[in-house]
């Protein structure tokens, strides 16, 4: 097929590594029927591999966490790869992040072990078209909602191609944080901890752990004492919701959070910094800085 041709009609997945999903934009405006969000958990490094194809932003790609997935191309078209910097060759050929690659029918992609972060992004032009669940291809965890996460064999259909191609052939993006600073703004219920619990919290690395996941970064390091020992009715929570439980022990929710929770929520991380949340692998570190309150 010529490279003016069209997607192709499915590629076969060999390897899933860890953990593989379908990844969008998500479900937004559901949380009323207990739907969360979802979506990918780094969405500039979506859109932008979606860009780097000619897809429009919001198309499904497939979100690889800490590498190792394998693809079979039924078909020659462009992808790209975002996110996480992975080794990763095509037919034993290298291939490099951030920019189009064009792949013949039968070729196969191999992804290695990121050097740094945790999620990678693969963008195939026409996008992943597995079928929809409330406006999205999404695979959400918690609810279930969506494709199962991707195993050996599974097939995934492509969708059509784009009547535009890309633009550039390498976009510029810097590293990752070794240590990602997540600003956020105190409360809604920061008044139920202890008065030094914010300058604890902001003034000290936190470790994320091997629990965490894309329900939650639950993470490691001086406790936040709760002032307030009373049960808190269920309320709404919000990506990036910073919830203490009573072992004082921040968990910061993730794309595929529950929609209400019953603990204390110390302070929200900025949206603009999630995706760099989304990023830190466990075992790595991460810190926050306090921004002026929500009340």
């Amino acid at each position: 097929m010529s490279k003016t041709g069209s997607a192709p009609a499915m590629v076969t997945v060999l390897a899933s590594g860890s953990l593989a999903t379908v990844q969008d934009l998500g479900r937004p405006g559901y949380a009323a029927i207990g739907v969360t969000r979802s979506g990918a958990a780094d969405v500039p490094a979506l859109r932008l591999a979606n860009r780097l194809v000619g897809n429009a932003e919001s198309l499904a790609a497939i979100e690889a966490t800490f590498g190792g997935v394998v693809l079979r191309f039924h078909g020659a078209t462009l992808m790209a790869l975002t996110g996480a910097p992975v080794p990763a060759d095509v037919d034993g050929r290298a291939i490099g992040m951030n920019g189009p690659v064009w792949v013949d029918s039968g070729a196969i992609l191999r992804l290695g072990i990121p050097s740094s972060g945790l999620r990678s992004y693969i963008a195939i032009r026409g996008g992943i078209a597995v079928q929809e669940v409330l406006g999205s291809r999404a695979t959400d965890l918690l609810s279930g909602l969506g494709p199962a996460p991707l195993s050996a064999g599974r097939e995934l259909p492509v969708g059509p191609a784009p009547a535009d191609w890309p633009s550039v052939t390498q976009a510029p993006v810097g590293g990752l944080a070794e240590v990602p600073i997540l600003r956020l703004r105190p409360g809604p219920r920061d008044d139920w901890f202890e008065p030094d619990a914010l300058q604890t919290l902001c003034g000290h690395a936190y470790e994320v752990t091997s629990e965490s996941n894309r329900v939650g970064l639950r993470l490691a390091g001086p406790q936040l004492r709760h002032r307030v020992s009373r049960e808190l009715p269920s309320e709404a929570m919000v990506r990036g919701a910073i919830q203490v439980p009573a072992s004082g022990k921040p968990v910061l929710f993730h794309v595929d959070h529950p929609v209400t929770g019953g603990y204390p929520v110390i302070g929200v991380v900025e949206e603009a910094d999630l995706a760099a949340a989304a990023q830190a692998r466990p075992g790595s570190r991460v810190r926050f800085r306090c921004l002026p309150g929500l009340r």
